[in-house]
């Protein structure tokens, strides 16, 4: 076995917080920035030969970029979009088209107002639309076009504007949420040309040939290191299965990249890499390089980062009501008659009702509202690899063999017992959730 490039450790930092957001800025990680341009050498051997990723380093526009290229996209990851000063929900379709769209008018144009980028969208759509390549995109209301449509169109513009000012591609000189409700404020949007061009992380689309390729080659092709590996024929798995590189990348992509990682997930037919010798090795060598916390079990591999510098999961440390229901359904689903069982809604709200008798002031923001707070505590365990959702059923999960590897002690305020005549009564007491990593 060839042993990995072994990371310096004061590079681990900048390399955790690559792989979470896949840059970094001087303006806002000026430490992290400068100790990765000048450890770029080292950075990119790393992530060349343990994870076929390629870094770039742009001092023109300021930017170190990780170019993270994964055949197997995780289906529930995506930008999300900001909601009240943090992130919601991940961002619709609509929003991700609009990025492209807005990315390619600020190529052209780098300084623009908000008014000519809407006129100069809404054109481009309405020239794809009735082919097919494009939603429509109205943005003023008139015949065939409601105020709520048009409303809903300049709000998706704007997500797409706050995603790229989010990731430092652009900036505005105005409130971005005013442009929403108020038709006639206007605003300027100044790119950098330098950091579009760094956005491009794989061949180009049209290149690849994407319209001749089925859907679900799209994510394959994407990814192949050349256009000699994007074609039909080569997507196509060989007789032999994946090779043992292939392997080996598909595995410490998933190690350093998910919160989880399901061991036995291996096309192979012969014995799944995490299980072989010298896979294990390589993948908990490649895990302590990056100073990433590692607990390892025949069924699952649950990976953490304790600074929670290089993960966008603060899960659970949290004290949101949400993620106080998600740590009590923790505790609840390795004590179930068949703890990998499925899991509905309806269980998951009945054990939420047994909680809220006990304490009723508990997610006093929730009352009559408790499936909206069981689908919140399991989304919060989706995110952690706790769970996953049914495909077939609506609001059903399966959980995972990750559950075994927490222990979760609800704790709850001592009762209030009636003082004696004279005496004061003692200082109200704060008590929250414990949890901890089994051994």
């Amino acid at each position: 076995m060839t042993p990995p490039h072994l990371l310096d450790p004061d590079l681990r930092e900048a390399a955790r917080r690559l792989i979470a957001t896949g840059r970094l800025r001087a303006e806002s990680d000026p430490e992290l920035y400068r100790t990765a341009v000048k450890g770029a050498t080292a950075l990119a051997q790393f992530f060349r030969a343990e994870l076929g990723w390629r870094l770039e380093v742009h001092e023109v526009a300021e930017l170190v970029r990780l170019h993270k290229r994964r055949a197997d996209v995780p289906d529930d990851r995506g930008p999300h979009l900001p909601r009240d000063g943090r992130a919601t929900q991940t961002a619709p379709t609509e929003v991700l088209v609009l990025v492209c769209l807005v990315c390619e008018q600020l190529w052209r144009r780098p300084r623009v107002t908000l008014r000519e980028l809407l006129q100069a969208v809404a054109q481009v759509c309405a020239a794809e639309a009735p082919t097919g390549r494009l939603p429509q995109f109205r943005i003023v209301a008139s015949d065939g076009t409601g105020k709520k449509e048009a409303r809903e169109s300049r709000r998706h513009l704007v997500d797409a504007l706050k995603l790229l000012v989010a990731e430092g591609s652009l900036t505005v000189d105005a409130d971005l949420d005013r442009a929403v409700t108020d038709e006639d404020s206007d605003l300027v949007v100044t790119a950098s040309r330098d950091r579009l061009a760094a956005k491009f992380s794989s061949l180009s689309p049209t290149l690849l040939g994407l319209d001749d390729l089925s859907p679900q080659a799209h994510a394959a092709a994407l990814s192949a290191e050349s256009l000699l590996d994007h074609t039909a024929a080569a997507l196509d798995e060989p007789a032999g299965g994946p090779t043992r590189d292939e392997r080996r990348l598909k595995a410490l992509r998933r190690l350093v990249d998910d919160p989880a990682t399901d061991p036995h997930d291996d096309a192979a037919q012969t014995t799944a890499y995490l299980h072989t010798l010298t896979g294990r090795e390589r993948a908990l060598s490649v895990v302590a390089c990056l100073g990433l916390a590692a607990t390892v079990r025949r069924d699952w591999w649950q990976i953490t980062d304790p600074t929670g510098l290089g993960s966008g999961i603060d899960f659970p440390q949290g004290r949101r009501t949400e993620r106080q229901a998600a740590l009590a359904l923790l505790a609840e689903l390795p004590r179930r008659a068949d703890p990998t069982g499925p899991l509905p809604l309806t269980e998951v709200t009945a054990l939420f009702q047994r909680h809220r008798d006990d304490l009723p002031r508990w997610a006093a923001a929730y009352d009559r509202r408790l499936p909206a707070l069981a689908r919140a505590a399991t989304a919060e365990l989706i995110q952690a690899g706790l769970l996953t959702a049914d495909p077939d059923l609506t609001d059903h999960w399966h959980p995972t063999p990750g559950i075994y590897l927490w222990r979760t002690h609800l704790r709850h305020p001592p009762r209030s017992v009636p003082a004696a005549p004279g005496s004061s009564p003692p200082p109200p007491r704060r008590t929250q959730d414990r949890q901890e990593l089994n051994p």
